[in-house]
């Protein structure tokens, strides 16, 4: 099991558990605290488990429109996009960034329970001039998120960062080390990703920590910081079981070029499918479990794929798959305990916006 070497180096207390194949550590100081410090001031996520892809050549863009929802073509030099790589029922094989570098140069970034999968699959659809390097064991991740990551990072690197828009990147030098850094998030905070050579991911890590303004935050906050913005996860709100339909209601698909799985994406669209993901808010500060049956009356009609209690908002939400015709804002559902029943609002995603939180209504 492969151990990320700069939590094991810095913080060794850092409680640690094993996550696809790595050690990954849940929570360092306290997943509140790490929380707390995302929203107000400023984090570092090591995000080094990622998988990175390099693909090039005369006819990687058409092979990309093929196995990807999103729209390759107009995505410009230095832009990314979120989309789904699906199977030939259109079931989700994963979720995943891509990344334009050049004409015929893309950069897909992946999920690590799913890269090895992933590979195989897109390695498969590929044509013969296309070339598909995994520079995963290469390639260091560290994510910095929270509302002054961009003053910690110039004034801990002494340089002034581009003015980078939502989902664009750029390359430059941290500290002599050549870098990716680019602005999507995972928190709903303002924040960058770092892609650089796995030999200097300890020395980043500690130029970026050393002063205690930039603290380590592990995969409890992430978690709850993601339930919070609304955004699904791979493994829970997502998999082969479901299709982006179900997920996204058309997001993140193009639905005006071919691509693997588009049959079934138009189908959903045409007919309609039984259940679809809703953001539920709960009365209490009392989480709903994964797995716990959503009822409306005396009906199961949905089933818990997320839930905590929502440290910035101060009550407990929820995503579930809701049965199509409970799913409107205001619904009034119930999530069914070992002990008692929570009392459930359907309400818009994201829960939390930068700058703005959703009152209570329920």
């Amino acid at each position: 099991m492969k151990t990320v070497l700069y939590n094991k180096h810095i913080e060794v207390n850092a409680r640690m558990v094993p996550f696809a194949s790595w050690e990954m550590p849940i929570q360092y100081e306290g997943i509140i605290k790490e929380h707390a410090q995302t929203r107000t001031r400023c984090s570092i996520f090591d995000t080094c488990h990622m998988g990175e892809f390099d693909i090039q050549g005369p006819a990687a863009e058409t092979d990309l429109e093929t196995l990807l929802t999103l729209s390759v073509s107009t995505l410009q030099n230095g832009q990314c996009r979120y989309g789904f790589l699906l199977n030939k029922e259109g079931g989700i094989l994963d979720d995943l960034m891509c990344y334009r570098r050049g004409p015929d140069h893309f950069f897909l970034v992946v999920n690590a329970g799913t890269l090895e999968k992933d590979a195989a699959w897109i390695r498969e659809h590929l044509s013969s001039s296309t070339t598909f390097t995994d520079l995963s064991s290469h390639t260091a991740k560290l994510d910095v998120q929270g509302p002054i990551s961009r003053k910690e990072i110039e004034t801990i690197f002494r340089i002034q960062l581009p003015e980078l828009n939502y989902f664009r990147f750029t390359d430059l030098n941290l500290a002599e080390v050549p870098c990716t850094i680019s602005r999507t998030g995972y928190t709903g905070e303002w924040g960058y990703e770092l892609y650089f050579p796995t030999n200097d991911a300890e020395r980043i890590w500690d130029l970026l920590t050393v002063n205690g303004s930039i603290k380590p935050a592990g995969l409890g906050a992430r978690d709850t910081l993601r339930l919070e913005a609304g955004y699904a996860l791979y493994g829970s709100e997502l998999s082969e079981n479901r299709t982006p339909v179900a997920a996204s209601r058309g997001l993140f698909i193009d639905m005006k070029k071919e691509f693997i799985g588009k049959e079934i994406m138009a189908k959903d669209l045409r007919e309609g499918i039984d259940q679809f993901l809703v953001g539920l808010q709960l009365e209490t500060r009392r989480s709903a479990r994964v797995g716990s049956k959503v009822m409306h009356q005396k009906q199961v009609v949905g089933e818990v794929t997320s839930g905590s209690f929502s440290p910035t908002l101060g009550f407990a939400i929820a995503l579930a798959y809701v049965r199509s015709d409970l799913i409107d804002p205001g619904q009034k559902l119930d999530i069914e305990t070992q002990k008692t029943r929570l009392a459930a609002e359907v309400v818009e995603l994201p829960f939390y916006k930068k700058g703005t939180a959703r009152k209570k209504s329920v």
